[in-house]
């Protein structure tokens, strides 16, 4: 068996601008993000540079001090720095002007979300969507690259008379547009084949579903994994789920339920990416509950609130019942700080669930609370099954929930619990006209 080779991470340092309209909180949350956005791409921050300024600098985003002291940094420094993180979306010029300033590579915040993406896109459609992003996101940064590589596109000839022709730049924003073209329509179709696909799920007996949504790294995929005691990928990075996965609850109950996980949310993430994954966060959209996840460890959680419900108020999702699930409790210190911050998050959310994914007993009370949301309007009626019918039996039991059996000379009596269409059709399998509402328990 071969050694894996382990990647050694690269060295990149990160830089930011303060605008008086933001508070010293929301800054630094958002520097920790993106540090963490680094992490996720392999690169190893190993100096972060802040500047207060009243606007960015029209010419490279920061002004020309902090550019200088930079680049000191840069050229002093024995091992090689390969990229500055930038935490803003800046120009394709502010972009080619800070990389000739400083002399690395300069990465803003959509550049390095858009790359995280692409790396981690598994489906044919997720890898569509990233590219058309990535696309949409190049083309105006096409000129300044050029420049960059100390090139201004050729002119060619025109053919046939046709005029000078187009230069090398233009071409290429050409071939992009026809491209994201070429993969919307691509899109188009593949949304048709999961309409159909979840069309198909929904034609299922007693079928329901709950979708996983919140902030990205806030346990949602631990979540999914303890719900459902499937092999669902768990990693301590950002957006490590950019892939939609469906599995069923378990254990299975009645009705049925579907559990979906989502890609997570994050704040200042770029409307062309909310856009480009609105597909992916259609399960929401599907879904009869949502399940909003949110991590309680983290002293920042209100603003990963306040994100998510924008983004899902943006898709059309928050009509949608919602259950808030704060969870990470045993990651808030000693039992004392735990209990504290437990009665502290209930107390401002009466209805939120406050658990941790890891315990077992949590997430039996989790299940409990999914099971009886979907069993909140089935209806309880008893169902005589003549021994003659006894080859339906294998049916009650498994699309109903038995509350109890017994039986007599005749056959045997089922109190059941079900939807109304699954109790109708198997009383119309017995030759008997539907019930059009429950029956006094006679147990």
């Amino acid at each position: 068996m071969q050694n894996e080779v382990k990647e050694v991470p690269r060295r990149a340092i990160v830089a930011a601008v303060q605008l008086p309209s933001v508070t010293d909180l929301e800054f630094e949350a958002s520097l920790a993000e993106l540090r963490e956005l680094a992490k996720t791409l392999g690169y190893d921050v190993v100096k972060t540079f802040v500047q207060k300024r009243n606007g960015f600098d029209i010419r490279a985003y920061l002004g020309t001090g902090k550019r200088e002291e930079i680049q000191a940094y840069v050229n002093d420094e024995a091992e090689e720095i390969e990229a500055l993180l930038v935490d803003h979306e800046i120009s394709p010029s502010q972009a080619r002007n800070l990389e000739l300033a400083v002399g690395c590579e300069v990465m803003d915040r959509t550049m390095v979300i858009l790359e995280i993406f692409h790396r981690n896109a598994r489906s044919r459609a997720a890898r569509a969507q990233v590219e058309i992003a990535r696309l949409g996101y190049m083309a105006p940064r096409l000129r300044e690259a050029a420049k960059l590589a100390g090139s201004q596109g050729r002119q060619r000839s025109g053919e046939g008379g046709r005029g000078a022709g187009e230069s090398q730049t233009e071409l290429d924003r050409r071939k992009i547009r026809d491209r994201i073209a070429e993969l919307q329509l691509e899109i188009v179709a593949m949304n048709a084949e999961r309409k159909t696909q979840r069309a198909r799920r929904q034609e299922h007996k007693g079928l329901a579903a709950v979708a996983l949504v919140g902030y990205t790294n806030a346990g949602k995929s631990t979540l999914m994994r303890a719900l459902t005691g499937s092999e669902v990928l768990v990693a301590n990075k950002l957006f490590a789920t950019l892939d939609t996965t469906v599995r069923a609850l378990y254990p299975e109950s009645v009705p049925r339920i579907l559990v979906s996980d989502t890609v997570g949310f994050i704040k200042n993430l770029p409307h062309g990416l909310v856009a480009s994954f609105k597909s992916t966060l259609d399960e929401a959209l599907d879904a009869a509950l949502l399940l909003h996840v949110i991590d309680a460890s983290d002293p920042g959680f209100e603003r990963q609130l306040e994100v998510t419900d924008d983004v899902l108020k943006e898709i059309g999702a928050n009509i949608v019942p919602r259950i808030r699930v704060f969870n990470k409790i045993d990651h808030a210190g000693d039992a004392a700080a735990q209990a504290e911050c437990e009665a502290a998050l209930k107390a401002k959310y009466p209805d939120c669930v406050v658990m941790s994914a890891r315990r077992p007993e949590d997430v039996a009370k989790m299940h409990q609370k999914i099971v009886a949301f979907f069993q909140q309007n089935l209806m309880e009626t008893e169902i005589f099954l003549p021994w003659s019918a006894q080859q339906l039996r294998g049916e009650i039991y498994a699309n109903c929930q038995v509350l109890q059996e017994r039986s007599d000379d005749e056959g045997a009596f089922f109190m059941v619990r079900s939807e109304a269409d699954v109790i109708k059709k198997i009383r119309q399998q017995l030759g008997l006209e539907p019930m059009h509402a429950p029956i006094e328990n006679e147990w």
